[in-house]
C-alpha cells in the first residue's frame, strides 16, 4: 500500500492530493511531498509519516513547519504502534508549543516525550505488556534554519548544488563501531550488525537524542527517510532524482520504485522538502529580527 502528498507554501490540505498554494510575498516559502510504500516482502507498513504546516506567515515565523518520520522496529511486537505513536505525539507536543520557541531545544524533549509514550502503549498493549520500539526523525525549519533530531537509522539528507550531505549519525553497532575505528566504512556497509540499533525510542526509560542545526539557502532540498530507502539507494543518487525534480511526488515515487527493484524487503518512505525562499533572521538578546 501506497500514499503520497504534495504541497506547497502556507495553509492545510487533504492527503493523497497534490496542491500548490501562491506563496506568500515575505518568509520561508516551502514545496513538499511525502510517499510511503509496503515494499515487496513485509506483510504490514511498520513505517509513519507526518507534518504540521503553518496557516499563516505569523505562524510561520513563530512555529516554522516540521515533519517527522518513523520506522517501527522489525522482530519486535506492534512496530507500527510504535511508530505512530511516537510521530503523532511529536507532532501534537510541537502543535501545542510556546511560540517562538526554540526548536534546538524543543525537538529533544518532544521527541524524549514520544519515548515515554511509546513506553506506556507497550504496557497497555497486551496482558503483561508489550515491546515494541521505532526510530525517529524530525526536522523543524524557521527562518533560515532547520534543527534535525534523531534517533536510530532513518536519515535526513541535505542536497544543495547538486551533493547530498547526511545530516544525521546511523546510531547502528556497526556505525557506531566504525566511529570508534573498529570497522572500516566499507566493512560496516557489509556488517550483519548494520541493522542492529544502538538506541531507539521505546527500548529504555530514558533516550539519548541527537540534534543538530544548520543554515538553509533558497534551492535546498531535505530528504528524510527509512533505511528502506537509504540501504538501497545511494545518496547521489538521491541528490540527482530529488535534487532538480520539478514535481516531488514524481520523485519519491521513483526513489520508491528503485529502492523496490533493488531489494524491497523493507517498507520504504519518505519526505522530500524543497527551500524555496527563506527569511533572513538576526538574534538580539534570544530575539529574531529580520535582516535587511
Amino acid at each position: 500500500m501506497a500514499s503520497w502528498t504534495q504541497m506547497r507554501g502556507y495553509g492545510t490540505a487533504a492527503a493523497r492530493a497534490a496542491q500548490r498554494y501562491r506563496p506568500l510575498a515575505a518568509g520561508m516559502d516551502i514545496e513538499f511531498a511525502q510517499f510511503s510504500d509496503l515494499g515487496r516482502v513485509r506483510p504490514g507498513n511498520e513505517d509513519y509519516l507526518g507534518y504540521v504546516q503553518p496557516s499563516s506567515p505569523e505562524e510561520a515565523r513563530a512555529r516554522g513547519w516540521l515533519f517527522v518520520l518513523a520506522d517501527g522496529v522489525g522482530g519486535t511486537d506492534l512496530g507500527e504502534v510504535a511508530s505512530r505513536t511516537a510521530v503523532e505525539s511529536v507532532l501534537a507536543g510541537f502543535r501545542e508549543a510556546s511560540r517562538g520557541e526554540p526548536n534546538a531545544t524543543l525537538l529533544p524533549a518532544l521527541i524524549r516525550k514520544a519515548n515515554a509514550r511509546v513506553l506506556d502503549a507497550a504496557r497497555t498493549a497486551a496482558p503483561g505488556g508489550s515491546n515494541m520500539a521505532t526510530t525517529i526523525v524530525a526536522c523543524a525549519l524557521r527562518h533560515d534554519r532547520v534543527v534535525v533530531a534523531h534517533v536510530g537509522d532513518s536519515r535526513c539528507y541535505l542536497i544543495r548544488q547538486g551533493e547530498a550531505r547526511v545530516l544525521t549519525r546511523d546510531h547502528t553497532l556497526a556505525a557506531e563501531h566504525e566511529r570508534m575505528g573498529l570497522l572500516s566504512p566499507s566493512e560496516a556497509a557489509e556488517s550483519e550488525s548494520r541493522h542492529v540499533l544502538s538506541r531507539s525510542i521505546g527500548s529504555q526509560l530514558t533516550v539519548n537524542v541527537e540534534v543538530n542545526e544548520h543554515e538553509v539557502f533558497a534551492g535546498d532540498v531535505l530528504v528524510l527517510c527509512s533505511d528502506g530507502l537509504h540501504g538501497a539507494v545511494t545518496a547521489s543518487e538521491i541528490a540527482a532524482i530529488a535534487g532538480p525534480a520539478e514535481i516531488l511526488s514524481a520523485a519519491a515515487k521513483r526513489l520508491v520504485d528503485i529502492a523496490n527493484d533493488r531489494d524491497g524487503s523493507d517498507n520504504i518512505s519518505l519526505q522530500i522538502v524543497r527551500v524555496r525562499s527563506v527569511e533572513r533572521v538576526g538574534m538580539y538578546r534570544g530575539r529574531p529580527y529580520r535582516l535587511p
